[in-house]
């Protein structure tokens, strides 16, 4: 685990119920992963910089294994790219 990650869960108490820093990161996972082609986390991050958001792979896998929070703008260019809205990213499962 890397020394950014180490220092955020010591600074940050806020988490879902599942103990990870953000509640969107396994949906996030799911949609890239149902992409047409094979969408890799590299891939997703291209997209999400063509979008004017500064992220890199390291960042997309941190985000989907609940390492890393997301802040709103990401969220917002997440659901752009990922084809559905920042309500559906932040939804339950059973929401949708």
């Amino acid at each position: 685990m890397s020394n950014y990650v180490e220092w955020v869960k010591k600074l940050f108490k806020n988490k879902g119920p599942d103990g990870k820093l953000n509640i969107t990161g396994q949906k996030i996972s799911k949609l890239r992963m149902a992409l047409p082609g094979k969408v890799s986390q590299k891939k997703l991050a291209d997209k999400l910089q063509l979008e004017g958001l500064m992220i890199d792979k390291n960042a997309v896998q941190q985000i989907e294994s609940g390492e890393r929070f997301v802040i709103d703008v990401e969220l917002k260019a997440f659901a752009k790219v990922l084809g559905v809205t920042a309500d559906e990213l932040l939804a339950s499962d059973e929401e949708i």
